[in-house]
């Protein structure tokens, strides 16, 4: 939905391709034309590229832009497109296959003189090795996929007991996400930031950064929050991890869109460099609503041979802008996917309000992809401000036939931490400790709301009763207060559920 409009806005005709899962789609309904590519499965249709291809061939498409996943940093299909003499919207195949290969990223990150992460630079070739690996660097340790992002194909490993489990899980959901199932090793670095550059750059040698977000808030390593700039809001460490970007983009001749990721020590404000996305981020909005750049539209004119249309000097960072990832999945049952018809939906509006949505009332939300149906941001003047409209937004989001992350969200801009901008990327772990600490006894059953009301209910009928038979004054005064107490105990009790908030009932 986001590259249709960047093409509508360009005078563009959009084109695109569907599984026959998503037949119904509202990329397929929006788009000037479509085409079916294969059934549900991905590796039959969005990780097909003769599919693909020849879905461009029959529209006489002139370009293809692959989106945020999939084949978005599969150096093989960028040099198919090419091929093919369809213009690819992205960096070309050779710095892709560098940078979108986490193990080469590290090498042309060393060779650019910018500090990483302790950890191979090389593929694991066994679990044998790994094993080596690992005691040699010493637990906690990172196994992460050497291809692609998002979170998939990564473990925390805390002991050696873990390691097997860890390895053979990460390799399989590594395969299944992006037909690539090797793993590198880092030292995990414990509490850290992680903290992401956006940086662009043409096919005449210009390159440019345009600052920082701060992606710590993550939960199973993929990102839920982010935010532009980061709360840190240092800007030498701007500038120095800006220029630390700028140098390893410029060492692989990079053009377009992508994105160099850091942990920044939140105490002393040390970074070292983690990835290379060589891609649009899925945050980007948080980016383009405080520099008013639009990235996508960059991206299109950069893949037609244009200069960039700003430099370094004419990029300025304007006030605050935190974006929440709205998934499809059920906060109550551990996160787990929540497929279906969304039956009603009402999106917030607003001074500073952006939501990017990929559904509609009616929308199906499949069982065969990634939850996201929307990214819900917000900008304010100051990080406070954008926080309270945020905070507001959520609050008329309502989706209704399938659960939300939204009930989850409402409560982190309500945290402490979250406020004061106390964040690393274990942050939701000990949020979610915190709210376990909060929650009501075991004893406080769901069927206690049901024990309340029916308590109220008599005190009520028994107050009309009474009234009725004497209508004296001090009995009166008596019953209003003996019905106050119950309702404000009732009040107390529910309140620690959570539910019917601020009421007696």
């Amino acid at each position: 939905m986001r590259v249709i409009r960047a093409c509508r806005d360009l005078k563009i005709s959009p084109v695109v391709v569907y599984s026959e899962a998503d037949a119904k789609a509202l990329h397929v309904r929006l788009a000037d034309e479509a085409v079916c590519i294969g059934p549900p499965p991905s590796s039959q249709s969005y990780l097909n590229t003769a599919a693909i291809i020849d879905a461009a061939k029959q529209t006489n498409a002139e370009a293809i832009h692959p989106g945020y996943g999939f084949l978005a940093e599969n150096p093989d299909f960028a040099r198919a497109v090419v091929a093919a003499g369809i213009k690819f919207i992205g960096p070309s195949a050779e710095a892709m296959e560098i940078m979108g290969s986490k193990t080469s990223a590290r090498r042309a990150a060393v060779e650019a003189g910018v500090e990483v992460v302790p950890g191979t630079v090389e593929a694991l070739t066994s679990f044998d090795e790994a094993t080596v690996t690992a005691t040699r660097f010493g637990y906690p340790i990172m196994l992460k996929a050497s291809a692609g992002g998002g979170g998939k194909g990564m473990r925390l490993v805390s002991s050696q007991a873990e390691l097997r489990s860890a390895f053979d899980n990460a390799k399989s959901e590594a395969a299944g996400a992006f037909g690539d199932s090797s793993l590198y090793l880092e030292k995990a670095v414990e509490r850290p930031r992680h903290i992401e550059i956006q940086i662009f750059a043409d096919n005449a040698g210009n390159v440019v950064h345009l600052g920082e977000r701060e992606c710590s808030i993550q939960r199973r390593h993929q990102k839920v929050i982010e935010e532009c700039p980061s709360p840190i809001n240092d800007e030498q460490l701007r500038e120095r991890m800006g220029e630390a970007a700028v140098k390893i983009a410029r060492a692989v001749n990079y053009t377009g869109a992508g994105t160099v990721e850091f942990l920044v020590a939140d105490q002393t404000r040390e970074f070292y460099f983690l990835e290379m996305n060589t891609r649009l981020q899925v945050e980007h909005p948080v980016t383009e609503l405080v520099t008013g750049i639009d990235l996508v539209r960059e991206q299109i004119y950069v893949a037609a041979g244009a200069p960039l249309s700003f430099r370094q000097e004419d990029v300025h960072w304007t006030g605050h802008a935190v974006e929440c990832r709205v998934y499809a999945e059920d906060p109550e049952n551990n996160f787990f996917p929540s497929p279906g018809k969304i039956t009603s939906l009402q999106s917030p509006d607003g001074p500073g309000i952006r939501d990017d949505s990929g559904v509609g009332p009616n929308s199906e939300v499949s069982i065969h992809y990634d939850p996201l149906i929307s990214k819900l941001a917000a900008w304010g003047r100051t990080r406070d401000e954008a926080i309270d409209r945020l905070r507001r937004a959520l609050d008329e989001y309502h989706v209704a036939g399938i659960k939300t992350t939204l009930p989850f969200f409402r409560q982190i801009v309500r945290d402490a931490d979250f406020i004061a901008g106390r964040l690393d990327t274990g942050f939701i772990a000990r949020f979610q400790e915190r709210q376990k600490l909060d929650a009501p006894p075991d004893d406080l059953k769901r069927g206690d709301m049901a024990v309340i009301a029916a308590a109220l209910h008599y005190v009520d009928r028994q107050r009309q009763l009474s009234l009725n038979r004497d209508g004296g004054e001090q009995l009166q005064n008596r019953w209003k207060m003996s019905g106050r107490a119950a309702a404000l105990k009732a009040r107390n009790v529910v309140d620690k559920r959570g539910t019917l908030r601020g009421t007696g009932e």
